[in-house]
C-alpha cells in the first residue's frame, strides 16, 4: 500500500500541548478573502513577508481537521464552502481524512487541478525534501494557493508554543517570509491563536512520513 495512504490519519486534538484543546463551534478569525498579490520570481519580493487572506475557520470536532484545512485552502481561491460539504467531498468519517491525495483530489475538482501530492517518506525530512517544500509553498503561496498538509507529532512554533498531534492531523500553510525559511501554519484545532509561524525545517519534519497539496 502506498505510505501516503497507509500512514495518514486524523487529528487527535486532545493531545495538544499548549495548553490542551477545547474544540467548540466553528468560528471566523479572519475576514473574508482577499485577492492574491501577482506572483514574482524577484527575490526581494520573497525575502518579504507574505500571508494569503484566508476565512479561517476552527474545526468542530476532533475528526474534522481535513474539511477545515481544505475549506482554508479554498477560502483564499473565492470558494465559499462549509466544513460539512468538505467532509463529504473527502470522504471523510470519525475515522479521518484517508491521505493528502484526497484532499489534493478535492482541491482539484473545486479550483480547476493546479494541486498536487508531494510525499516525504522518510521519518526526518531529508534536506532536498526540505527544499522542495520550500519552492512548493513560494510558488503555491505566490499563486494564491495555500498549500494543506497532513502532519504528525509534536514541534514548537517561532513564538515557543508547542504543538502536538500524534495521531495525525491536516493544516494549511497560508504564508511565508524570509524566503520561505518561515512559513505561516493556520491550524484549525487551535482556534486560541488560529495561525502562527514555524521553520521551515520543523514543517517539513512535521510532514515526514506523509504528504502535502500545494
Amino acid at each position: 500500500m502506498n505510505p501516503i495512504v497507509q500512514k495518514s490519519g486524523l487529528s487527535v486534538v486532545g493531545l495538544l500541548v499548549a495548553g490542551g484543546c477545547a474544540l467548540g463551534p466553528a468560528v471566523a478569525a479572519q475576514a473574508a478573502p482577499a485577492p492574491a498579490a501577482p506572483a514574482s520570481s524577484n527575490q526581494t519580493d520573497r525575502n518579504a513577508e507574505r500571508i494569503l487572506g484566508v476565512d479561517y475557520q476552527a474545526q468542530p470536532n476532533f475528526y474534522y481537521c481535513g474539511p477545515a484545512a481544505t475549506r482554508i485552502a479554498l477560502s483564499a481561491q473565492g470558494k465559499a464552502l462549509s466544513q460539512d460539504e468538505v467532509a463529504r467531498l473527502l470522504g471523510t468519517t470519525e475515522a479521518g481524512t484517508p491521505s493528502a491525495l484526497d484532499t489534493t483530489r478535492v482541491l482539484n475538482e473545486l479550483t480547476g487541478g493546479k494541486y498536487r501530492t508531494t510525499e516525504i517518506r522518510d521519518s526526518v525530512a531529508r534536506p532536498d525534501q526540505v527544499e522542495q517544500l520550500r519552492r512548493d509553498v513560494l510558488a503555491a503561496v505566490d499563486a494564491g494557493r495555500p498549500v494543506v498538509a497532513n502532519i504528525k507529532g509534536t514541534t514548537v512554533d517561532t513564538d515557543g508554543n508547542p504543538h502536538s498531534y500524534e495521531g495525525g492531523h491536516y493544516l494549511t500553510l497560508v504564508g511565508y517570509r524570509d524566503g520561505g525559511d518561515t512559513i505561516r501554519v493556520a491550524d484549525p484545532a487551535d482556534p486560541a491563536l488560529g495561525e502562527y509561524w514555524m521553520s521551515l525545517p520543523k514543517v517539513a519534519n512535521w510532514i515526514a512520513e506523509r504528504g502535502y497539496s500545494s
